[in-house]
């Protein structure tokens, strides 16, 4: 996952050096529309009042990172883009100097964080899209971490359940695109007990695994219509209503079948299209989460029935 990967620019406050050319006041404090070289190389243009940035301006870091936006008493505030040293960009609102309030950043590897931001974080609901794996994360973000509930969504799968500085934790599910939920559970891996130190750099680099408990079949919903009083009912007859209730459900019924085997996910995100032949019965998986990759990666413990006999 692409972090910020920009640090923070300071922009100098007004003070009465360097360069100005534009409007100011009786006073002699800049005023009105202007622009304006400051002694460390950056430059603004646009609105002041009092002396101050105050209104729609531009201004352009020496480094080549540039804020369009608007200013409140010299602070970005209100509405802006901010472009940063290495590419990336927020697009969004601003307060106080900080990204605050709704926004889109933009990251150098062609990620994306649409949603809430608090004092200069990602925090509230937001949507990150993971560039390299076509996945998304839907849900709540608390200091800059994925935290609390979430949708995790892969191309042919999705996990819902909640997260924790993150990573997946407690009971949750996935959805198949094949029409099958798996539900279960993410627990954090067994560990020896060690010295005190062993122990914090292990619980650094631990990461959970899930534990399925069971498979529900696929449920097909088809809506309710009333049923009109007929004068004939006869053989190869159909009835108000049986259209999408005869051959779809014959076949949900032979896909329900099939779903009663085992069912296997391969890492790299190829998922649950992959079902067994007839006859074995299905057993519980460990797999593995990587929340940068979008991957699960499955420990299989498998119970096979006997030979079928000649």
């Amino acid at each position: 996952m692409s972090e910020l990967g920009s640090e923070e620019l300071d922009e100098e406050g007004e003070i009465d050096i360097g360069e100005y050319e534009g409007d100011r006041n009786e006073a002699g404090e800049r005023h009105g529309r202007g622009r304006a070289r400051l002694p460390n190389g950056d430059t603004y243009e646009g609105s002041y009042e009092f002396g101050k940035r105050h209104g729609q301006g531009i201004y352009r870091f020496k480094n080549g990172a540039r804020y369009t936006g608007e200013y409140v008493r010299n602070k970005k505030h209100g509405q802006g883009t901010f472009i940063y040293p290495d590419g990336s960009r927020y697009e969004g609102e601003w307060a106080d100097d900080q990204r605050h309030g709704y926004g889109v950043y933009y990251y150098v590897n062609n990620d994306t964080y649409t949603g809430e931001w608090f004092a200069h974080q990602r925090h509230g609901q937001g949507t990150y899209f993971y560039a390299e794996t076509g996945s998304k994360y839907v849900g709540t973000w608390v200091n800059g971490r994925q935290e609390g509930a979430a949708e995790l969504i892969h191309l042919n799968h999705r996990y819902q359940g909640k997260f924790l500085n993150k990573n997946p934790v407690g009971p949750g599910k996935y959805v198949f695109d094949v029409g099958c939920e798996q539900h279960g559970e993410y627990r954090l891996a067994d560990m020896d007990r060690g010295e005190e130190e062993e122990e914090e750099e292990l619980l650094a680099t631990v990461v959970p695994k899930w534990k399925a408990t069971e498979i529900t079949e696929l449920a097909l919903w088809t809506p309710t219509l009333p049923k009109e009083p007929t004068s004939t009912d006869g053989p190869g007859q159909e009835g108000p209503g049986a259209e999408g209730t005869g051959a779809p459900g014959e076949e949900a019924q032979a896909l329900l079948e099939g779903f009663k085997g085992e069912m296997e996910m391969r890492p790299g995100g190829e998922d649950a299209d992959v079902l067994r032949e007839e006859g074995r019965e299905y057993d519980q998986d460990e797999f593995h989460y990587d929340m940068e990759e979008g991957n699960i990666n499955f420990e299989e413990e498998e119970t096979r029935q006997s030979d079928r006999q000649d």
